[in-house]
C-alpha cells in the first residue's frame, strides 16, 4: 500500500467519524425540537402529505436484519419517494444505539414493543430556516456520495477498537452508516 493509499483510508475513516457524530447530534436536535418522525409507516404518511417538509431521510437496519423482505420493499419504496423528492438518505445500522441515543427505554429495546426505529425522518418546517451544523455536514456527505454514484450514503460499521457510537454505527457499503 502506498502512502498516498494510507492518507486517503485514513482520511476516509476521519470523514465517517464526523459524519457519524453530525448523524447523533442531528439526530437529538431534531428530536429535542420536535422534528423527527419516526417509524416506516408514519414516515411514509408524512411523506404523502408533506414532502417538502423532509430534509432527510435515516433508513435504519441492521445484519441480521438485512434478509427480511417486507422490510427491504419499504425501503425500496421510500428510497424511490426520496429520490423523487430530492430528499437526502442515509443507510445506518446499529439499532441498538440509535434507540439509546433518542432515548428508549431500556426495558423495551430489543422487544416488540419498542418504537419501529427502521425510518426516521428529520423535517424543517416551510415557516422556519432551521439550521444546523449537523444537517449541513451530513447533506454536504450525502452531496460528495453522490458524486460518488452512491446514492444511498452509509456509515461505517463498528469494529473493536472503536467506542459506541452513531459514528461507529455507520459502515462504509453500498453508503451505510453503522450508529
Amino acid at each position: 500500500m502506498t502512502l498516498e493509499e494510507l492518507v486517503a483510508c485514513d482520511n476516509a475513516a476521519q470523514k465517517m467519524q464526523t459524519v457519524s457524530a453530525a448523524v447523533e447530534e442531528l439526530l437529538v436536535a431534531a428530536q429535542l425540537q420536535d422534528r423527527l418522525t419516526v417509524g416506516v409507516y408514519e414516515s411514509a404518511k408524512l411523506m404523502n402529505v408533506d414532502p417538502d417538509s423532509v430534509v432527510l431521510c435515516l433508513l435504519a437496519i441492521d445484519e441480521e436484519e438485512e434478509d427480511d423482505i417486507a422490510l427491504q420493499i419499504h425501503f425500496t419504496l421510500i428510497q424511490s419517494f426520496c429520490c423523487e423528492n430530492d430528499i437526502d438518505i442515509v443507510r445506518v445500522s446499529g439499532m441498538q444505539r440509535l434507540a439509546q441515543l433518542l432515548g428508549e427505554p431500556a426495558e423495551t429495546q430489543g422487544t416488540t414493543e419498542a418504537r419501529d426505529l427502521h425510518c426516521l425522518l428529520v423535517t424543517n418546517p416551510h415557516t422556519d430556516t432551521w439550521k444546523s451544523h449537523g444537517l449541513v455536514e451530513v447533506a454536504s456527505y450525502c452531496e460528495e456520495s453522490r458524486g460518488n454514484n452512491q446514492w444511498f450514503p452509509t456509515s461505517p460499521s463498528r469494529s473493536a477498537e472503536t467506542p459506541p457510537g452513531i459514528g461507529n454505527l455507520l459502515r462504509k457499503t453500498q453508503n451505510h452508516i453503522n450508529i
